[in-house]
């Protein structure tokens, strides 16, 4: 198969835009100009062509993969998951995941724990924060580092009496909507407790 016109892409830095003799077109980067050493008028046997279409597709789901990477940053299991949803094979998608591991741009122990701080951040506590790195995909063995990367889960609870006591002790049945509403954002009751205690009271676990 005759390469009847190569001109570089419009659209997409450092791409090339291959027309065959047959009308088909192909998108190709760099790599494969090179690889290939393409140019217009080059033949390309059946097995060649087969190769180059291959690592076209490979190199689509890998920019691909950076681009959605650098964008949001994402567990392996829902790297894959997006790869799947653009048609790629669950072989390729898991090879373009491991490759994105060991290049360090993909990266699930800094992910998990960017997770827990911006959710304890917000003020949320150790157990729905670790709900979040599970939801998200990421596997077990990084939780418990994500919820060490939280420096102060007090300074969160306290944020939010302050926010809905004002500094003042409210009726009991006030204050136990208050605790009930932090235990729901996952503080601990005894956690809950001793932020309470610095408002005079204390609320009992049912």
């Amino acid at each position: 198969m005759q390469i009847s016109k190569l001109t570089p892409s419009k659209r997409a830095r450092d791409r090339w835009m291959l027309q065959l003799e047959d009308g088909s077109f192909l998108q190709v980067g760099k790599n494969q100009m090179a690889d290939f050493a393409l140019y217009a008028g080059r033949e390309l046997s059946e097995a060649e062509l087969e190769a180059l279409r291959r690592a076209e597709r490979q190199d689509r789901f890998q920019s691909y993969a950076i681009r959605a990477l650098m964008d949001t940053p994402m567990s392996r299991r829902k790297l894959v998951e997006h790869l799947r949803r653009k048609e790629c094979p669950e072989a390729e998608a898991q090879a373009i995941a491991q490759r994105m591991a060991e290049l360090g741009i993909l990266n699930e122990a800094w992910y998990a724990a960017e997770v827990a701080r911006q959710y304890a951040a917000r003020g949320y506590g150790p157990r729905r924060v670790q709900d979040e790195p599970y939801r998200r995909g990421v596997p077990r063995e990084y939780w418990g580092e994500a919820l060490q990367a939280v420096e102060d889960w007090q300074e969160g609870l306290n944020a939010i009496l302050r926010k809905k006591l004002g500094g003042t002790l409210p009726d009991p049945k006030a204050l136990k909507r208050v605790s009930d509403a932090l235990a729901r954002r996952g503080y601990a009751w005894r956690d809950i407790n001793v932020a309470l205690r610095r408002y005079g009271a204390e609320i009992e676990e049912e």
